[in-house]
């Protein structure tokens, strides 16, 4: 099998989807699609962590039983969830699962992601991605640009 590359430009958006059911991936596929992102879709545990180590991505979407029988056994979202937060910080990370209240900020915060999303609320996921991103940029923001001015020493 050939190895099957596909280029990012600088302006390209790179989203991330770590997704075991099929209805839910394909939802979020086309919702990140229609908000302009370039959506990778990975199969398991291994593939996701090569992947999010090679790109950085804006997007991070994870499912709680990714590819797993429990939240523990989901590698993936337990080495996001270890990850340094300089590293974790530059993705928006969304996490599904059935028992989470959409944008509850502190599940959010115990799973270690940006927003947490029930199964129930995917029709609204275009919105969901959209606000969590926008609120992402203004708090980060204001970071990244007094990062830059430090580093460039003014």
């Amino acid at each position: 099998m050939a190895a099957e590359f596909e280029l990012l430009g600088p302006s390209d958006k790179p989203a991330l989807l770590g997704l075991s059911d099929p209805t839910l991936q394909g939802l979020a596929r086309k919702a990140l699609e229609e908000l302009g992102y370039k959506v990778h879709t990975v199969a398991n545990h291994a593939e996701f962590l090569a992947r999010f180590a090679q790109i950085q991505y804006q997007v991070v979407v994870l499912e709680e039983l990714f590819n797993a029988s429990t939240s523990l056994e989901n590698r993936a979202l337990t080495s996001l969830q270890s990850m340094p937060m300089a590293q974790r910080r530059a993705a928006v990370s969304l996490l599904f699962g059935r028992t989470f209240q959409t944008l509850h900020p502190m599940q959010a915060f115990q799973q270690s992601v940006h927003a947490v999303i029930n199964t129930a609320d995917t029709e609204k996921l275009g919105q969901i991605v959209a606000k969590v991103v926008a609120d992402h940029a203004l708090l980060y923001g204001i970071f990244r640009d007094a990062q830059l001015r430090l580093a460039q020493g003014k």
